[in-house]
């Protein structure tokens, strides 16, 4: 875990020292408040240039609002694992008595994104979270900066200089499940790999090869499969592997709701798990045991990264840091890959 402060982080008390003048001479030059020569006005805004000071307004709203309100980008084509997100969100906002307004976007641009976060500040929130991809879509286009609000983005890949994240250690997550599965036997194991546009999806393909290194076993790029993480390209990536002269005997899925369509396709191409496939899964939401055969899977504690993330928002809207913060994760065998 470690904190960073923004580059435009630049504080009234440095403001005032580089003027000469009281950090409140500053604020009532910001404010128009109170009773400040020419003179020293023109040093105030002088100073403000040159250091590139940029007013909290987001702290401003939370000291001056009854009930603050955070809001969510999330994507609108829903899976379980968004909707683990947004419950927890919901849970985190209620437990400190914040309103919470959530914004569902089907297209992933950053236009969209950056449309669905103005909205979200016209109706009133003063912190916003991210569901990937909209925080990697967003991180370095000082919308933030502009709006006065803090963000921090929940389940990505890796820190960002500019947003607040909340995640775990994908690759190493990765590259245990993939150990996992190497270990009982597997030598010709493949991968479906997420979009590029997330994060998260370089990471845990690099871990997928940091396991296979680990476990003696050769990396294929013939096994490697791209698709997005719902259960439609889950099916169509595995049929592709599924149907090679030589298939795999194992597939890692870089999500629980891919490995479903997996499951799935290899249930009509008539094959029986675990004994034809192993198969494994990426974050444990509710369909990952409920499949048969239930999955295993990496767990991520996305209730638990919810309320993390709300209070990097809360700590940001008062002291504009950008905080990283790496949990723990857990591999949850089941019977998906077979006993032992």
């Amino acid at each position: 875990m470690s904190a960073t402060k923004r580059p435009e982080g630049v504080t009234i008390r440095a403001v005032g020292e580089r003027a000469g003048v009281s950090a409140m001479t500053v604020s009532n030059v910001i404010n128009g408040a109170g009773k400040v020569g020419p003179a020293t006005r023109a040093a105030v805004l002088a100073a403000i240039e040159e250091l590139g000071y940029r007013p909290n307004i987001a702290a401003r709203r939370l000291a001056k609002a009854g009930a603050t309100t955070l809001g969510l980008v999330y994507s609108s084509r829903g899976t379980p694992f968004i909707d683990s997100i947004l419950l927890g969100a919901l849970r985190a906002t209620n437990a400190r008595g914040l309103q919470f307004i959530a914004q569902g976007e089907e297209e992933l641009t950053r236009q969209a994104a950056e449309a669905a976060v103005r909205s979200l500040v016209q109706s009133g929130a003063a912190g916003v979270l991210l569901v990937p991809p909209f925080a990697e879509l967003l991180s370095g286009s000082g919308l933030f900066v502009e709006l006065g609000v803090a963000a921090a983005a929940i389940a990505t890949g890796q820190r960002m200089a500019d947003i607040s994240t909340v995640r775990i250690d994908n690759r190493a997550a990765m590259a245990a499940v993939t150990a996992h599965v190497a270990g009982r036997g597997h030598r010709r194991i493949g991968f479906l790999a997420g979009p590029d546009t997330f994060s998260v999806a370089a990471e845990r393909l690099a871990g997928f090869r940091d396991g296979l290194a680990a476990s003696g076993v050769a990396y294929d790029p013939a096994l490697v499969v791209r698709c997005g993480f719902d259960p439609e390209s889950g099916a169509q990536a595995g049929r592709a592997l599924l149907t090679l002269p030589e298939r795999p005997s194992a597939i890692l899925c870089s999500s629980d709701d891919m490995a479903a369509g997996l499951i799935g396709a290899a249930h009509r191409m008539g094959l029986r798990l675990p004994d034809d496939l192993a198969v494994t899964g990426f974050d444990d939401t509710a369909i990952a045991a409920r499949l048969w055969p239930p999955l295993t899977v990496v767990r991520q504690p996305v209730g638990d990264m919810a309320f993390r993330a709300v209070e990097q928002v809360l700590a940001s809207l008062r002291s504009q840091a950008v905080e990283d913060r790496v949990l723990d994760f857990e591999l949850v065998a089941r019977e998906s890959v077979g006993p032992g």
